[in-house]
């Protein structure tokens, strides 16, 4: 096939049978998906329909669907899934909500919407409590486990207390017409396994499933996938035991090993010619993770240069390796060797970006810190999304609190109360006890008029919803419901309110279908669905900046130039991790930062740092010791070197003076 190598030919000629492409980094798996969903439509053997491609993030599945775009001309891609598992789960769950025991229109709470729910199954106990139990639901869930088998495999006095809260929790979301964004994996695995022709009737649907990132499934994704394939296993996964590095929040590796058992006649491709990093930054990353057990081992190699070697600093304390980073950015810009976006600072913890930050707002270099408020995230957003929720779904009360207080109007919590009991006896949701004449004579005249108000404009919404397109409907939202009304009253300033509006106004854009939604003609409930299933990561572009992110959250991306801080002994690997015998995942973790370097890398530590208002010493990371001492150039044991290095620093200084005196 042309344009690919051996390995990459063979992934994408395997039709017959269960694949499993062991994918090591920078090795083109994207490319092998999309040649194979090409492969797979001309060949005849599916059309695009019956195909269902599966990754990890919106922004994974809308690149990958503009790479098979333009490689399927015309309308031979029609019809064809590129999705995450938890959108393929909605999709599911939109189809057979009856089945499942949804009404249409159902809900998705999100995070806040879910910890708010167990605060109040909970009173009186401490937020963190409440969100422990959370935590222990969600890895219930994550197992695909239902109340019951949570109970059955609860061991310890507080798994029991979990899974009896679970059940409690599950019947609140019942009462909502409502599921969390576990229940969109959970849920349809229930279905699958337990309706016999249904499962025959989505196998047939998709006939053929590609899973990216397979390592990063958990035991739920694992049985969804095995539930949509079927015993013979028309699948390819592709996925890198090495790249494993989510185990704290359910990823089982392992999978990638109970492959080969559920599927005896799995065949296995290796994908390992590089074509993103230079050899020596390969071969630091091999020799690191060859310390790692492995069932099918990989050695990681380039057609590529050597390279320069790996710059290891010793530097005082976080700020000053902070300041040596923040120089060392700055040189390679004003020297010419790079753009500011092609510069990347990895660090293992969030808090490490603030010495970071300041080090660079000195020296006045641009950066984007990943991570920040997510869109989503934003007030505006959440309230205007609380509305439409509440339009498509009167059953869903955490919509309704939100929405009723955004904005604020002549109803506290004193009112709430009551009519949150007025709503229990008469065994209505409260967004129809607020319209309910009867009920609201039972309240205070002017919280009743209040109620009154907010329950008439969510008529009209209603019915506004049954004749607008989706994005006319959030627009005239933001209007009548005095959302954007109070956000101009909170704001000092009009660049404040233009930038908040624009927040609005983006949100409203979504439902266009010009973005990544799907689904044109779908109902408001249907696509507001769709919208919780984003994140800040699917619209994280950074522009011509330095980009400050975790090394978690890196993965999948990559650099001309990249530098890790913090590689020490408590820090990478973390502590917490050591403790608890996660060392394996801790260097795969480094191996991962490592491998996003494309030319060049620096990997710092400080031989001090200031904890619990002590100053500690830091023993330089074991992962150091495991790297090829010939790979690397380590502060101090090549004088001529470093002081070739600090020299070419202050000319590049001097000339930028210069320049600047000169202007």
């Amino acid at each position: 096939m042309h344009g690919l190598n051996p390995q990459q030919s063979a992934a994408v000629a395997h039709c017959d049978g269960p694949l499993l492409v062991l994918a090591g980094a920078g090795s083109g798996k994207t490319r092998v998906i999309v040649e194979k969903i090409a492969h797979l439509v001309a060949s005849g053997r599916y059309p695009a329909k019956r195909i269902a491609a599966i990754t990890f993030t919106n922004k994974s599945a809308r690149e990958m669907r503009e790479r098979v775009g333009k490689r399927i001309r015309g309308d031979a891609a029609d019809g064809l899934t590129v999705s995450t598992f938890h959108a393929l789960g909605l999709k599911l769950l939109q189809i057979e909500h009856a089945t499942a025991g949804l009404r249409r229109g159902f809900s998705i709470f999100d995070a806040d919407d879910s910890l708010a729910q167990f605060k109040d199954l909970l009173p009186g106990t401490k937020p963190d409590v409440a969100q422990a139990m959370q935590q222990l639901v969600s890895r219930a869930k994550n197992a695909g486990l239902s109340p019951e088998e949570a109970a059955a495999a609860a061991r310890s006095t507080r798994e029991h207390e979990a899974a009896a809260l679970y059940a409690r929790y599950q019947a609140r979301l019942a009462a909502f017409n409502a599921v969390d964004f576990d229940d969109l994996i959970r849920l349809p695995v229930q279905l699958l396994e337990s309706h016999e022709d249904l499962c025959l009737g989505w196998r047939e649907r998709i006939g053929y499933l590609l899973v990216d990132e397979c390592q990063d499934t958990n035991d739920a994704q694992y049985r969804l996938l095995k539930a949509l394939a079927g015993p013979k296993g028309h699948f390819t996964c592709v996925g890198d035991d090495d790249q494993s590095i989510y185990a704290w929040r359910g990823a089982n590796p392992e999978n990638l090993s109970q492959l080969a058992q559920d599927y005896p006649a799995l065949t296995v491709v290796k994908l390992e010619q590089n074509y993103r990093c230079s050899n020596r930054v390969l071969r630091a990353a091999n020799a690191l993770i060859a310390n790692n057990p492995h069932e099918h081992p990989k050695t990681l190699w380039s057609a590529q240069a050597d390279g320069e070697r790996i710059r290891v600093w010793k530097c005082r304390d976080g700020n000053h390796e902070a300041e040596r980073v923040a120089a060392e950015i700055q040189f390679l810009q004003t020297a010419g060797k790079a753009q500011w976006n092609e510069v990347c600072v990895l660090f293992r913890g969030n808090h490490q970006s603030r010495a970071l930050e300041k080090a660079l707002q000195l020296l006045r270099v641009p950066y984007h810190l990943s991570g920040g408020t997510a869109f989503l995230a934003r007030a505006e957003v959440k309230d205007a999304l609380s509305w439409l929720r509440l339009v498509a779904n009167p059953d869903d009360d955490a919509a309704f609190l939100r929405a009723v207080q955004s904005p604020r109007r002549e109803v506290g919590a004193t009112t709430l109360a009551k009519l949150s009991e007025l709503a229990q006896h008469a065994q209505l949701p409260l967004s129809r006890a607020a319209e309910s004449i009867g009920l609201l004579k039972q309240l205070p005249a002017r919280a009743a008029n209040a109620l009154g108000g907010f329950a008439d404009i969510l008529r009209g919404l209603r019915a506004d919803a049954a004749r607008l397109p989706p994005a006319e409907l959030v627009r005239n939202l933001n209007e009548r419901s005095g959302l954007l009304a109070a956000v101009r009253a909170q704001c000092k300033s009009e660049q404040q309110f233009a930038m908040r509006r624009g927040n609005l106004d983006e949100l409203a854009d979504w439902f266009d279908g010009g973005h990544s939604l799907q689904g044109r003609g779908a109902g408001p409930g249907e696509l507001a669905a769709q919208l919780a299933l984003l994140t800040h990561a699917d619209r994280d572009d950074g522009g011509n900046q330095v980009r400050l992110m975790s090394l978690h959250a890196a993965k999948g991306l990559e650099f001309r130039y990249v530098f890790i801080v913090g590689v020490d002994d408590d820090t990478l690997p973390h502590e917490a991790s050591v403790d608890e015998g996660r060392i394996d995942e801790e260097r795969r973790l480094l191996y991962v930062g490592i491998t996003r370097a494309k030319e060049r890398l620096w990997l710092s530590y400080a031989r001090e740092a200031q904890k619990w208002g002590s100053r500690l010493r830091l023993t330089p990371s074991r992962f150091l010791d495991e790297l090829p001492a010939d790979e690397l150039q380590r502060d101090g044991a090549d004088p001529v070197a470093d002081a070739e290095h600090k020299r070419e620093r202050a000319d590049a200084g001097f000339a930028a003076i210069k320049a600047l005196l000169d202007a």
